[in-house]
């Protein structure tokens, strides 16, 4: 076996050197861009018809009524359908 001795100032500055390599190393989350999400033209449409027909199945408080956020969902289905 390999016996190395070393100073305290050494090992400390090793250290040192170690903790600070791999965040050099490693990429920032702001480097890279967001990956931009695909829509296809049958969300856009399901998208404008729940728009529309979202009130209808709402409270004049604003919170949905019962069932009301399932059945704004089938029918804006049904209209995108078309």
């Amino acid at each position: 076996m390999v016996d190395v001795t070393m100073s305290m100032d050494e090992y400390l500055s090793l250290l040192g050197g170690l903790t600070n390599a791999p965040s050099e190393m490693v990429p920032s989350a702001t480097d890279e861009m967001p990956k931009k999400k695909r829509t296809t033209a049958y969300q856009r449409r399901y998208k404008a018809n729940f728009k529309k027909v979202a009130p209808r199945f709402k409270l004049k408080s604003g919170k949905w009524s019962k069932n009301g956020f399932k059945s704004a969902v089938k029918l804006a289905h049904k209209m995108s359908r078309k």
